[in-house]
């Protein structure tokens, strides 16, 4: 299809840019596979985690950050897989593997390096402090993991998003349709179902993937579920300004999302407010010494 000299992808030439994404590293497979082993302990779990230097040091960044507020510091892996458990761990482990992947200018949705990377642990951060407002302790960590993680289909639409930028905004614009129904109008995917099927690619656990796949549509649901949390986060991110983008005002919030959670506009607002303590450490977690190899590399 030709539209104004340019030649639109073809879903299949998208499809291909996720499995081209780097695959998950190998340490961090074997991470995730000891935690959920019951024989697993947790000297195992350390000596695996301990075989990569940068991811570690993200682990413990993020371990003694205002978000899990211990009462000391967590200074080994022992310490921290002791303090987190292997829930959390498998948690944190997956941010900082994401860490290399979303840590880079999208330029596709106006944002220079950092930007996503921010606006995805604010992401993850206003997930978890949703769940625990909410006593939804059964989603907390997976929350955490699906906030930081929703929006890593921007990477693989990048570079179709900026050679369709001007079609995409004007459908938006005329017929005051969300960004992303216009990134499947043009290009045939959106950013969301990209991201999922990415997920799939790493073998993540299928709820997680359903989150990603439906933060920006949750569909009505008897029960909070995954999709719906996320959902809420992201917009309280984007009302901070973290990652804003290009994209970043044409999204509204869910009411039926806001009612499943059981939260009114005044309990976003407090949420809200809770947001800069619990974001303290977010750029120290982005410095220079955070971008090492091993688990500082592709995820």
């Amino acid at each position: 299809m030709q539209r104004m000299g340019t030649t639109s992808p073809t879903p299949d030439e998208i499809v291909q840019r996720v499995r081209d994404l780097p695959a998950m590293p190998l340490v961090v497979t074997q991470v995730l596979r000891a935690t959920r082993d019951p024989d697993s302990s947790v000297a195992d779990v350390a000596q695996i985690l301990g075989t990569d230097q940068g991811l570690t040091a993200r682990v413990l960044r993020l371990a003694n950050s205002a978000l899990f507020g211990f009462p000391r510091r967590v200074a080994t892996l022992t310490d921290a897989v002791v303090l987190l458990g292997f829930s959390t761990l498998r948690s944190l482990v997956l941010a900082g593997t994401a860490f290399g992947l979303l840590n880079r200018a999208v330029s596709g949705y106006s944002l220079d390096k950092g930007a996503l990377w921010r606006h995805s642990m604010g992401a993850g951060v206003a997930a978890r402090l949703v769940c625990q407002r909410q006593r939804l302790r059964r989603l907390t960590e997976e929350a955490f993991v699906a906030g930081v993680l929703h929006d890593m289909g921007k990477l693989v639409l990048d570079t179709y998003v900026r050679e369709q930028f001007s079609q995409i905004i004007q459908r938006v614009e005329e017929n005051r349709e969300p960004f992303m129904a216009a990134e499947r109008a043009i290009l045939g995917y959106d950013h969301a179902q990209l991201g999922a099927m990415a997920a799939e690619t790493w073998a993540l656990p299928a709820d997680l993937c359903e989150a990603i796949r439906l933060h920006h549509e949750p569909p009505p649901w008897s029960e909070p579920r995954l999709f719906h949390v996320v959902h809420v986060a992201d917009v309280i991110a984007l009302s901070l300004g973290m990652g804003l983008g290009s994209d970043g005002l044409n999204y509204a919030v869910d009411s039926g999302a806001m009612e499943t959670l059981g939260l009114s506009g005044a309990d976003v607002e407090e949420l809200i407010s809770q947001m800069p303590d619990a974001l303290t450490d977010i750029d120290t977690f982005l410095g220079e010494d955070g971008g090492a190899a091993g688990g500082g590399g592709a995820a």
